[in-house]
């Protein structure tokens, strides 16, 4: 018998889940499990059988580079084809992101991620908080958190991405206000940038005390 692939385990035990059958389905770099399966409905009966395809990503980290000083932030563009196919424009307004390697932190693999996509090199870290990214379909949760980084005046800046991934990304930096204005507006149409700016709104006059002091 194959082996499962390590990304796309058997869903672990639960009083509320019942298992019927559990299998992986297509192995790609992001395997697709097909599972059937009862639930525990609130009144404790089972519910009916449902048969669930689940796209196994597991965990990522999102991180917003602020700079407290200048109440500056930085984000990055580069093209999106999922986002091309929903209708969207392809070029992508969002926040360094990727996914953890095996058994690496997730304060870790941020500033490896700043570093790889937005070329900035973070000394203090705080967390947002983990939210599941889409939990009707995949088991990627996002680690999100902001990074205290000195940024330069407003504009486009480095272009950068790993060549072995044929990335390309673009440094934008704003004005924090003008970043938040943007998520206002709608501007923002990604969900791991949008948190964060939410995030930093309502966080921003508390790190400039703690990370100016």
């Amino acid at each position: 018998m194959k082996a499962r692939p390590a990304k796309a385990p058997v869903v672990p035990p639960h009083p509320l889940y019942v298992p019927e059958s559990d299998e992986v389905v297509w192995e790609g770099r992001f395997p697709l499990q097909k599972v059937r399966f009862r639930y525990r409905r609130f009144d404790g009966t089972l519910s009916a059988p449902l048969n669930w395809e689940m796209w196994r990503r597991g965990d990522a980290v999102a991180i917003l580079p602020y700079d407290p000083w200048n109440h500056r932030i930085a984000m990055i563009e580069q093209f999106r084809l999922p986002m091309l196919a929903a209708g969207e424009h392809p070029i992508s307004r969002e926040v360094p992101a990727g996914l953890l390697e095996p058994g690496e932190d997730p304060g870790a693999c941020g500033l490896r991620e700043l570093r790889e996509e937005a070329g900035l090199e973070a000394d203090i870290l705080a967390g947002m908080g983990s939210y599941m990214l889409a939990q009707g379909a995949t088991d990627e949760r996002v680690h999100f958190f902001a990074a205290r980084v000195r940024l330069p005046e407003p504009g486009e800046g480095s272009i950068l991405g790993l060549e072995s991934e044929s990335e390309e990304t673009r440094v934008l930096v704003l004005g924090a206000d003008e970043a938040f204005g943007m998520m206002a507006r709608n501007e923002i149409r990604n969900a791991c940038g949008a948190i964060s700016l939410l995030w930093l709104q309502l966080n921003a006059p508390r790190l400039r005390q703690e990370w100016t002091a």
